[in-house]
């Protein structure tokens, strides 16, 4: 049997919630997953949690809680977590398992055996918060570099050599260059090992949790020598079988577990036990908020739960919704450095890339099939831009996802959905319906074609929209792309298909109306009314002459040199207009396209900074003096009479 694509997770310690930092590192090995069994692999995908930690003990102790019913409560979080975001994963895996205790045991014995483990004293300071023994040179202010409180502990303990592996694992990653990841990180690897490694501790004296150390239960295994063991337990090590997984191709985590553990500790296990080493061993960067990163301490935690209740609000379905809080945290990757996650910003993305871009270019090209070519998929050729617009956005998605920049690889997806928004723009299908030009067809066909290779892009990522999209494009559920090297490929259009009526799936999220306190009640003298202050009545022939009509932003930006203009292109029915509106300081630009507005369609054209304004937008005033437009409630046909 050919060896399976395995990626891992790193098993997650069981003394807080799971939260948005959390989630992107079960959400990118997802990914990794789903990319490769789109490359035609076989893919198995490692997630779980790590219990065997003293300072987990203690919390159990301090809560009057048996410690495994504890580590259970707690791990199920973690789980529900993972499936929430739909998380694709094989082994759920837990380091109070049996099969997991075998293999640390195994292992253990293995590297005593071949003189890699000794016995000797241990005198020093241990970090119980983060379960790491630290230097005397390394503390501050008498706390670990993280902050956290140490105490002093001499023990006689079982040590491993890891300063005999420095030269092996500099030589080893000079060799794989994909072994160490990203390259700022394999900095920061390369300077710890020059600085000299030295023989570590690991094992604890028996405090009755953990994995005894065999031969000699008065001791258990420390926790990070147990817990890197997980990633090779799952396979079933030492049992027949584990080539089938082992080596993993590529191990995920933040990066605070990397340095130290993961890239020095863990491979230099695995050299000491004859082991393959990880292909890849990729480590992101942080969520933070205003500098300081995501905890739970700190308060500034976002759980997956929120980001999907959040969308569900604004009016996603909840597979919808799952597949939003899938786009943001990658969209958001903290791949090189960190990264702010603050909801403001991840409700502008969704307007921009999904309600703006995909969910219009979807939801106005099945609309115009529909009014167009009845709802029937055109027999014609495609445009060779829309095709080169999608060799290249293959061609920057598949490079994206070789490097595991899958941030990148969604950006190269919008690209294409912004060449769709241009090219629809530019040939004016409506123009060409009202002449019965040939090219029509053409036209649909091609954006068509772009819809479907989108759809094969980003389900990896979303694939809940995908299957959306895939329905409302006429395809059968079996018709999804399920191999990389099907988008692109023109035999893949579904030429004299019916497609489904277009039902919009990212409602464009609005921010909740401010509620403002009521003014207390003060009857005032009774006045006459002034005449000056009343509007003049009117007749409703009058009112007649307006003509209101719905419209869509197809494009808007500040006009220059001006503080309060914004230049709008929109869509009314089948014409579009330029409009000028004084709402600048109401919104920025990049927010308002795809948004469906009200405007006043017979007004004489004006100019305006020197631009023409053929028309004009229907806007209140809000309490604070900046405009309010006026929008629909739900989506409109483009160019409906409101009256």
């Amino acid at each position: 049997m050919p060896k399976a694509f395995y990626v891992t997770t790193p098993i997650y310690y069981v003394n807080s919630v799971p939260h948005a930092g959390h989630a992107l590192t079960m959400l990118v090995a997802d990914v990794t997953k789903r990319v490769h069994e789109m490359n035609g692999e076989t893919a198995m995908m490692l997630t779980g949690t790590d219990e065997n930690a003293l300072k987990v003990f203690e919390a159990a102790q301090e809560a009057g809680e048996d410690p495994q019913a504890f580590v259970d409560r707690i791990s199920q979080t973690f789980k529900d977590a993972a499936d929430e975001l739909h998380i694709n994963y094989d082994f759920f895996f837990r380091t109070t398992s049996a099969q997991h205790k075998a293999a640390v045991q195994a292992l253990f014995a293995q590297l005593v055996d071949s003189g890699y483990v000794y016995l000797d004293t241990y005198e020093g300071w241990y970090d119980v918060s983060a379960e790491t023994f630290v230097r005397e040179s390394e503390l501050v202010d008498g706390k670990s570099p993280d902050g956290n409180e140490v105490r002093k502990v001499s023990e006689e303990n079982y040590f491993f050599k890891l300063s005999a592996f420095g030269d092996r694992l500099l030589e080893h990653a000079e060799q794989n260059p994909e072994f160490w990841l990203p390259l700022g990180r394999k900095a920061e690897v390369v300077s710890f090992i020059k600085q000299g490694l030295r023989d570590i501790c690991i094992t604890r004296s028996n405090p009755g949790w953990g994995i005894p150390v065999p031969g000699d239960e008065s001791k258990v295994v420390y926790v990070w020598f147990d817990a890197l063991i997980n990633y090779l337990a799952a396979t079933g090590w030492p049992n027949p079988g584990w080539q089938e997984l082992w080596p993993a191709e590529v191990h995920w985590m933040a990066k605070e577990i990397y340095v130290r553990f993961h890239a020095t500790l863990w491979p230099a296990m695995l050299m000491a036990a004859g082991l393959p080493l990880p292909k890849t061993v990729i480590a992101h960067g942080w969520f933070t908020f205003n500098d300081a990163k995501m905890s739970k301490s700190k308060g500034n935690v976002i759980a997956p739960s929120d980001l999907i209740s959040h969308f569900e609000e604004a009016g996603c379905s909840h597979e919808i919704a799952v597949d939003v809080a899938r786009f943001s945290l990658i969209r958001t990757l903290p791949f090189d450095n960190d990264s702010n996650f603050a909801i403001g910003d991840i409700e502008k993305q969704y307007n921009a890339g999904l309600a703006n871009d995909l969910g219009n270019a979807l939801n106005r090209t099945i609309t115009m099939v529909h009014k167009f070519t009845e709802g029937v998929v055109p027999n014609a050729p495609i445009a060779s831009e829309m095709q080169s617009a999608i060799a290249q956005a293959k061609a920057a998605v598949a490079t994206s996802n070789e490097e595991l920049r899958f941030h990148d690889g969604l950006e190269a997806t919008l690209e294409l959905v912004r060449d769709m928004n241009r090219f629809i723009a530019d040939r004016k299908p409506w123009e060409l319906a009202k002449t019965n030009d040939a090219s029509l067809p053409s036209v649909l066909t091609s954006l068509l074609f772009a819809l479907r290779a989108v759809e094969g892009l980003v389900r990896p990522i979303m694939p809940n929209t995908a299957n959306a999209m895939l329905s409302q494009l006429g395809y059968k559920a079996e018709e999804a792309t399920t191999l990389y090297n099907q988008i692109g490929e023109v035999t893949r259009l579904n030429v004299g298909a019916k497609l489904a009526e277009p039902t919009p799936i990212f409602p464009r999220y609005q921010p909740p109306k401010m509620e403002t306190q009521p003014t207390p009640a003060i009857k005032p003298e009774p006045q006459e009314a002034k005449a000056e202050t009343q509007a003049p009545m009117i007749e409703i022939t009058d009112f007649m002459k307006v003509n209101l009509r719905v419209a869509r932003i197809l494009e808007a930006e500040a006009v220059p040199d001006s503080e309060k203009l914004v230049k709008l292109q929109v869509i009314i029915g089948e014409e579009r207009r330029q409009i000028i509106a004084g709402i600048l300081k109401s919104y920025d630009p990049a927010n308002l396209v795809g948004m469906q507005i009200v405007v006043i369609t017979n007004l004489k054209p004006r100019k305006l900074a020197g631009l023409e304004s053929q028309g004009m937008v229907l806007a209140a005033d809000g309490p604070d003096g900046k405009a309010i437009l006026l929008t629909t409630e739900a989506e409109c046909p483009e160019g409906a009479s409101v009256h």
